[in-house]
């Protein structure tokens, strides 16, 4: 007996694990193991390893597939385990391979390094990636990778191609996008093709894409904050509005107002979060750089401070 596809399997809240780093800077498989089998036994949907958060640009190929395999180990089947693929065509099919031989049920195609290319080379890049793995493909779009309607019912037209996470925002592109392959693609390629918001701290616009029925989203809160991640979720998704309202205004906001202090904070700032938790995964790698003393400070009041909101509700 087949398992379910992974469009059909990717639900509740996607968790995107951050990368353990011991003190001489190798990886630290055993604590990554530990994170992302908590993550996963506290109710994770799926989990992304090595993506954006899980600081891929700074792993070598063979970090990557070992992160990815004790991600698969962690994970037990019990949810699917997605993996990063990026820079160029050429080199995103070797972590492609690398993803499968590790055992990983998708990639997540993150955007082509350096290069602004058109939607033609887009289309190009994604699709010959698609070709060269048996993995199913979810295309991240974001930053030099903007793609059009048209070039989304292209790549949902496509089997391998089985998703779009949408890291840049714009709700016009995201509902042309959808009316466009549900008006284009009406059987089984449109109805099976997934969207979901992939904006640092998605939950602050989680209302918003609720209304053009986008309901998946990552979730860099979970990896330091499980249980206000999934009170936030449960709300959004069962209408309580009243409990959304009070962790946007009391904790996302203010955890996004602190995370726009500093750049890479959308990774360094969780991953100090993961160590406040008391995990030690790490610091982030160079270009990184670890955040200050006092945001650290914020941030964990503001955990305490999201925590009691929970008591509150």
């Amino acid at each position: 007996m087949t398992s379910p596809a992974l469009a059909e399997r990717l639900g509740g809240l996607l968790f995107f694990p951050v990368t353990a780093f011991g003190p001489d800077g190798g990886l630290d498989l055993g604590a990554f193991r530990d994170h992302v089998r908590a993550g996963v036994d506290k109710g994770a949907g799926a989990v992304f390893a090595c993506c954006g958060t899980g600081e891929f640009h700074a792993l070598t190929r063979e970090e990557f597939g070992a992160c990815v395999a004790a991600a698969v180990e962690a994970a037990d089947g019990r949810v699917p385990v997605v993996a990063g693929a990026g820079y160029g065509t050429a080199v995103a099919l070797q972590y492609a391979k690398a993803a499968e031989d590790a055992g990983a049920d998708g990639l997540l195609a993150m955007p082509p390094y350096l290069v602004v290319p058109d939607q033609a080379g887009l289309l190009r890049h994604y699709t010959a990636l698609a070709a060269g793995t048996s993995l199913p493909v979810i295309v991240y779009q974001r930053d030099n990778a903007v793609l059009t309607p048209e070039t989304v019912v292209e790549l949902a037209a496509n089997p391998s191609v089985v998703g779009l996470k949408d890291g840049v925002g714009d709700l016009d592109l995201m509902q042309r996008i959808i009316s466009a392959v549900r008006t284009e693609l009406p059987g089984p390629e449109g109805r099976g093709f997934r969207y979901f918001n992939g904006l640092p701290t998605a939950e602050l616009t989680g209302l918003a894409y609720r209304g053009i029925g986008v309901t998946l989203y990552s979730s860099a809160v979970y990896a330091f904050s499980p249980e206000i991640a999934l009170a936030f979720h449960t709300a959004l998704t069962t209408g309580d509005d009243a409990t959304v309202n009070r962790l946007l205004d009391g904790f996302y906001r203010p955890l996004v107002n602190l995370r726009n202090k500093g750049r890479g904070y959308a990774v360094s700032l969780v991953k100090a979060g993961v160590r406040l938790r008391g995990l030690d995964v790490g610091e982030v790698r160079p270009p990184l750089s670890e955040p200050s003393a006092a945001h650290v400070a914020e941030l964990a009041a503001l955990i305490e401070r999201g925590t009691a909101l929970l008591a509150d509700r």
